[in-house]
């Protein structure tokens, strides 16, 4: 069964917001408190896109069919889980913490390992696909409690 002992790092984030937490009590009784929060301004793609949809010709007929705009508002939300494994492989590979437990919506969680060092890798004890962002911390502790007893 894995345990978040004392150090243990806990990285909650939804696709605009991440709180990197430290557990500073033991794996009974965990004590999360932020040691960095990494905010995102993304805006709806409308807001972000500079033009109109492009068009084309379909060939001889003065028949013209749109093209797909670029959805901004999903690249920003990649790229977001991409600067948050930055941040991650950075700490890992400097030995800035040894055990690091996970907790992120299915996609987001996707998006963030794809990015993530092998040093990482290696040290997450736990992942939860699950959306805790917008929760209070007492929330996120119990979560993470009755996720990882009810993985024993």
């Amino acid at each position: 069964m894995p345990e978040m002992k004392n150090g243990t790092w806990v990285v909650v984030t939804d696709s605009e917001k991440a709180l990197i937490l430290v557990n500073d009590g033991d794996a009974e009784y965990p004590n999360l408190n932020v040691w960095r929060k990494e905010t995102q301004d993304n805006p709806p793609t409308r807001d972000q896109a500079a033009n109109r949809p492009g068009r084309f010709n379909d060939g001889p007929s003065p028949q013209r069919s749109a093209v797909a705009d670029t959805d901004w508002h999903e690249l920003a939300k990649e790229r977001f889980a991409e600067d948050l494994a930055e941040i991650l492989n950075e700490q890992a590979l400097k030995q800035g913490f040894e055990r690091l437990v996970l907790v992120a919506g299915p996609s987001v969680l996707g998006n963030l390992r794809k990015a993530l060092h092998a040093e990482v890798e290696k040290r997450i004890i736990f992942e939860l696909d699950k959306n805790l962002a917008g929760q209070p911390m007492d929330e996120i502790e119990r979560h993470i409690q009755d996720a990882m007893g009810n993985a024993a």
